[in-house]
């Protein structure tokens, strides 16, 4: 039994899978972040081009 234990100490298999784990989390929160951060300027760009385009483009018949 004591053996078995020390056996499960020291076994590192699934040690990458946790790295890669946490290095995908850490880049999900920085993007999450920027995206809120930038989300009001983002709003604002697409709200100024539609703004031009309709300006730009008669609706209906003429």
């Amino acid at each position: 039994m004591k053996n078995l234990f020390l056996n499960l100490l020291k076994d590192e298999e699934g040690q990458g899978m946790v790295e890669y784990g946490l290095i995908i989390a850490l880049i999900a929160v920085a993007l999450i972040a920027t995206l809120q951060t930038t989300k009001g300027k983002i709003h604002n760009m697409y709200t100024e081009s539609n703004q031009k385009i309709d300006a730009a483009v008669p609706i209906g018949p003429q």
